[in-house]
């Protein structure tokens, strides 16, 4: 010590920690506060802001209280160097925190608001959190007069043997890179795989693709994987679209009767059932003359790829309904078959050494 340590030293630092804490108790109060009042406005900027600063002004306002009291003890230059450093990595590692947190929510916010990046896709939000939390590692380190040139030379060298033992995970990382930049899929997209996996994507990680199908379940697909194989995007480049329902009557129908009929059918169900498109035309077409019936298409209009099951299931009741009381029929597939009687061949025995002869037989 540069002197003997007095008790009006230890008032003076007991004095500066109070004084920080109470700061830091009263700025969190604020902030809280303001919090409050971001959550009431639309922009989600304020929010983010208002959480960075949560974390940072605080701590910095007990960080400071602390470097007052260190300098208030009659402390020598290399403890008082020490305390100082110690105090700036913690201040440094806060920030660092706050801003990965920010930073990633920023980025977030970006790639909602953007529609053809997935707004879940984590994959972003991760190698942003990354990158920030490196630098801050390596402000650290400069901070603590340890050289980061060497450091940067050997990461530079070793990344090469790493990038050959990661060489799937690379994969699938800028897979999944790709896949958000062409803008081919995003969160709440309906896809059908070629190897017969269906579903909505939940989340594009730096790893994986995940996909919850239709029973709730979750298909995990790597990046790699994604991008290779043919895949079909219900909800791209519209999210509507048309199912098509194959219908047959019978021969003696009355055709134009059937056409209207079918298309009233049409117009209700597209007004009253949730997920069909209002707005929609009825469209039939006639496009065969079957074994036992007439054949035509029927176009319904869907507003999202899982709606269609519950429309066509409520056009079938409907049509069938429909059809009974107008008096059309919906034939059954019959097939007649015709057994003609006539001559028949079978061989009759000879005597030894003679060829069999064959003679007809009738039957009756």
């Amino acid at each position: 010590m540069k002197r003997e340590l007095t008790v009006d030293d230890l008032v003076m630092a007991g004095i500066a920690v109070a004084a920080g804490l109470l700061a830091a108790l009263a700025l969190r109060i604020l902030l809280r506060w303001l919090r409050k009042h971001a959550d009431r406005t639309r922009w989600s900027g304020d929010d983010l802001i208002v959480d960075v600063l949560r974390t940072v002004v605080p701590w910095a306002a007990f960080l400071g209280g602390a470097a007052s009291a260190g300098a208030a003890l009659p402390l020598t230059s290399t403890v008082q160097r020490h305390v100082n450093q110690t105090l700036t990595v913690v201040l440094i590692f806060v920030v660092t925190l706050a801003a990965a947190r920010g930073i990633a929510g920023v980025m977030g916010s970006v790639t909602q608001s953007r529609p053809g990046v997935a707004g879940s896709a984590t994959i972003f939000v991760n190698i942003t959190r990354v990158l920030v939390l490196a630098i801050g590692f390596l402000v650290v380190l400069q901070t603590l007069g340890i050289s980061i040139a060497p450091m940067l030379t050997a990461l530079g060298v070793g990344g090469l043997a790493v990038a050959l033992a990661l060489q799937d995970t690379l994969a699938n990382l800028f897979a999944g890179i790709h896949i958000l930049a062409s803008k081919t899929v995003q969160r709440g997209d309906y896809i059908r795989l070629a190897s017969g996996e269906e579903g909505y994507v939940e989340d594009i990680n730096w790893r994986q693709t995940t996909v919850r199908a239709l029973s709730n379940n979750l298909i995990v697909v790597p990046n790699g994987a994604l991008a290779k194989t043919n895949m079909t995007n219900f909800m791209r480049p519209g999210q509507e679209l048309t199912i098509l329902v194959q219908v047959g009557v019978a021969y003696d129908s009355d055709l134009d009767l059937v056409e209207r009929v079918t298309a009233e059918v049409v117009a209700e169900v597209m007004k009253d059932v949730e997920g069909a498109l209002p707005e929609h035309e009825p469209v039939i077409r006639f496009h065969t003359f079957g074994d036992s019936r007439i054949g035509f298409t029927v176009i319904l209009g869907v507003g999202e790829f899982s709606d269609q099951y519950r429309i066509k299931h409520e056009f079938i009741k409907r049509l069938h309904r429909r059809y009974r009381r107008e008096g059309i029929r919906i034939p059954a597939p019959t097939r007649t078959v015709a057994i003609q009687q006539g001559a028949v061949t079978i061989p009759q025995q000879r005597a030894a050494g003679e060829a069999d002869e064959i003679a007809p037989v009738r039957l009756d």
